[in-house]
């Protein structure tokens, strides 16, 4: 959700920036936006879903393929998760204690050879919570940049300055984003959230550059 939400932030903001560079009208501004925000998210939302399903097939396979070796050639699988073991550092002994512990079982001796010798991890989020959740979270963060012309819309008056309080909205989204992926790097929040900042308002800043520099082909 955080990756989805910074973004979805960070793309629809260049796309505000780039315009407004141009000096267009508020309209293809929103036009523009909110185009980039619903294609853009649905294109971040097939990718996660995807990605997601295709990680999980592969570790599948493997995982059959591990489990058929396992059973046929069962020798070189030990011969393989010593080998593992004695490269980490372990003694003779150790290693082949292991061995011995872990072969057993089965299916434990398979978790062993998928993660000690492949090293994969079984990713088990649902695909398709994946995808929604990206989604969700691209349009709502995505939509910041874009409040102030969608209020004008409503109100058919777009209020002075509405790009400037854009780019203070999406400042500061982009801190709050930037600060919540503590949650999981563990990092200071302060850092994080200005790091964040810093990567958004330079894309913001090549795009609002390059929209001032061919703002002539606009009209």
């Amino acid at each position: 959700m955080v990756y989805g939400g910074l973004d979805g932030i960070v793309t629809t903001f260049a796309v505000v920036s780039g315009v407004a560079g141009a000096q267009l009208s508020s309209n293809i501004i929103l036009i523009m936006g909110l185009a980039n925000l619903f294609a853009d998210g649905f294109s971040m939302a097939v990718g996660a879903y995807l990605s997601t399903k295709s990680e999980q097939e592969y570790y599948q396979r493997e995982r059959l393929r591990e489990t058929w070796e396992v059973e046929h050639f069962p020798d070189g699988e030990r011969s393989e998760l010593l080998e593992v073991y004695r490269s980490r550092g372990y003694s003779e002994e150790d290693a082949q204690g292991l061995v011995d512990i872990q072969s057993r079982d089965t299916g434990r001796w398979v978790d062993a050879m998928m993660i000690d010798e492949l090293g994969m991890l079984l990713d088990d989020r649902k695909p398709v919570l994946s995808a929604l959740a990206t989604f969700t979270a691209f349009a709502i963060a995505g939509s910041t940049p874009l409040i102030v012309y969608i209020l004008g819309l409503f109100t058919h008056t777009l209020v002075r300055g509405a790009f400037f309080i854009s780019l203070g909205l999406s400042g500061l989204a982009l801190f709050t984003l930037g600060a919540l992926k503590i949650l999981v790097t563990k990092r200071n929040p302060i850092i994080s959230g200005l790091e964040m900042l810093l990567v958004g308002g330079l894309a913001a800043g090549v795009a609002y550059l390059v929209g001032n520099l061919l703002k002539g082909i606009g009209g």
